[in-house]
């Protein structure tokens, strides 16, 4: 072609594009404006395209700036291609600049800002802008935008929300798209309701790898490892090919129901069976599971042999910090908390659970001097919140702080409670962690205002007898606490979900779903 026009630059730009090669896209764009060939609204939106494709930030900003020289800053196209791209570059600020100076939107650029709320877990934003496109326009929500939102619901916890949601998928049909079923499974399971992703679940004809690994990892969450290493059996025997998430979940599932034996049969037969190398998330879940069952020795051995990239050393490390806290090794506590300091990733955590670990065998100074240290350096550890669902209202509550809404009733009923529990042999705090050794009312105190405790309170005096009360927790439980919760559920007969950092705990009747191991 001798002399090539805008279309013929943007159908090649185009091309590139879906044969997976971006790079080359914008090197024309760059040859047809030396060419003067002068670019539309579509191939903005191409070349926009190839930026978020290789999320390449500083080349969008210079695009844009194109954008306004052309006088195409207010065109719908351009600008829902704008929003995505800013979006998968990480720069959701940006994104929403773009959305909120748009005079016109459709379903594309709702779609846009609200995946990248979702995806940056700004969740909160996420649901409020989905209720604006309720409000404001007249389009059907796609199923993109349905998943982004049944996701954030997910990662926040909100399961009212999420039946919403899920309301929402059955009027627009598309109760049985792969992805948005797949979000249904994932957003029951960590809003603590496995059986109904189990419903969700068993209405799918075909499921599909995804839906089959969120129902797996839901179910391993939930401690069910049995029924999550019977789905997977299951899956293999339709031939459905698993991923590397997959085998997260199952091995989740071993680490959680004691299944060691099982468990590294799995990760053998990860790239024997299925070519699929196993990586630190993989390994953190068998270093977790040698550590449940007290085989620390092994689980450092591993620790020490594998090869993990920054973000994934810590995750492991932190694991095997904490099975060695739980077991009384010092000798292992202190390796792998030098290994989270070196990295400079989890430092207050590595101080907290080494101090922990000193204080449970009874190494006093050690303690002390690591407070000491702490605060010296200006460490702080991370202040335990749990969260509780009322109404499509959150309400969150922080350890040791019952400045808030009915406070004095709930440290009233905590108290009574604690009464009752007395009466039944309960002695507090014994089996809490705490930082330092203080006195045992002191200790009392500490643990009996920790954050989950002051939500489980709030929610016996403003949910109804009949209701499972749901908390959610951004730290792991601790043993005094959970010991607290069995004996609450059987005085108050009530059932709680407790979601913590690891996993699902359902208390009824006295016990636990994860028959104490977790």
């Amino acid at each position: 072609m001798l002399e090539p026009n805008v279309v013929s630059y943007t159908s090649l730009m185009a091309g590139y594009i879906n044969m997976g090669q971006p790079q080359i896209a914008l090197l024309l764009f760059q040859k047809m404006l030396g060419n003067l060939v002068w670019p539309n609204e579509f191939t903005f939106a191409t070349v926009i395209k190839a930026c978020s494709m290789l999320a390449n930030l500083i080349t969008g900003k210079q695009i844009h700036t194109h954008i306004e020289t052309f006088g195409f800053q207010y065109n719908l196209v351009v600008c829902s291609s704008l929003v995505d791209m800013y979006g998968k570059c990480n720069d959701v600020d940006g994104a929403r600049r773009v959305f909120d100076l748009m005079g016109c939107r459709n379903v594309v650029s709702w779609t846009s800002i609200i995946v990248a709320h979702a995806q940056h877990a700004q969740g909160h934003e996420a649901l409020e802008m989905f209720r604006e496109f309720n409000y404001q326009s007249r389009d059907r929500p796609n199923q993109h935008m349905l998943a982004s939102v049944i996701n954030a619901c997910a990662s926040l916890g909100r399961l009212v929300s999420g039946k919403v949601a899920h309301g929402v998928v059955v009027r627009s049909g598309c109760e049985f798209n792969d992805v948005v079923a797949s979000a249904l499974v994932d957003m029951y399971a960590k809003c603590g309701c496995v059986n109904y992703s189990e419903k969700v679940f068993n209405r799918i004809s075909n499921p599909s790898v995804v839906t089959y690994t969120s129902m797996i990892v839901g179910a391993a969450k939930y401690g069910l490892g049995r029924f999550s290493l019977d789905l997977f059996n299951e899956m293999i025997s339709r031939g459905i090919k698993p991923n590397d998430v997959t085998f997260v979940g199952v091995l989740h599932a071993c680490s959680h129901s004691g299944l060691v034996d099982e468990g590294i049969q799995h990760l053998d037969s990860m790239y024997r069976k299925y070519g699929i190398i196993p990586d630190a998330k993989h390994y953190t879940c068998v270093v977790d599971m040698l550590g449940r069952t007290g085989r620390l020795d092994e689980a450092y051995k591993l620790a020490k042999s594998i090869q993990v990239d920054p973000d994934g050393g810590p995750l492991l490390w932190g694991t095997l910090l904490s099975a060695s806290r739980l077991h009384g090794r010092v000798d292992i506590a202190v390796e792998a908390s030098n290994q989270l300091i070196e990295s400079n990733q989890q430092v207050a955590n590595a101080y907290v659970t080494l101090s922990n670990t000193y204080a449970l065998a009874g190494e006093w100074e050690n303690a002390h001097s690591l407070r000491s240290e702490m605060k010296r350096t200006g460490i702080h550890k991370e202040p335990g919140c749990s969260w509780v669902e009322i109404r499509d209202q959150t309400y969150a509550f922080y350890a040791g702080n019952a400045l808030f809404e009915r406070g004095s009733e709930v440290l009233s009923l905590l108290r009574e409670l604690e009464r009752k529990m007395k009466e039944r042999g309960y002695v507090g705090g014994k089996t809490g962690l705490v930082f330092v050794d203080v006195e045992d009312e002191a200790r009392e105190e500490i643990v009996g205002l920790h954050s989950e405790r002051l939500a489980l309170a709030f929610g016996l005096i403003s949910i109804p007898k009949g209701i499972t009360i749901r908390i959610m927790k951004n730290l792991r439980m601790c043993r005094d606490c959970h010991d607290v919760f069995k004996l609450i559920s059987d005085i108050v007969e009530r059932d709680f979900v407790v979601r913590d950092v690891n996993r699902f705990h359902h208390f009824r009747n006295g016990s636990c779903s994860c028959g104490d191991f977790w």
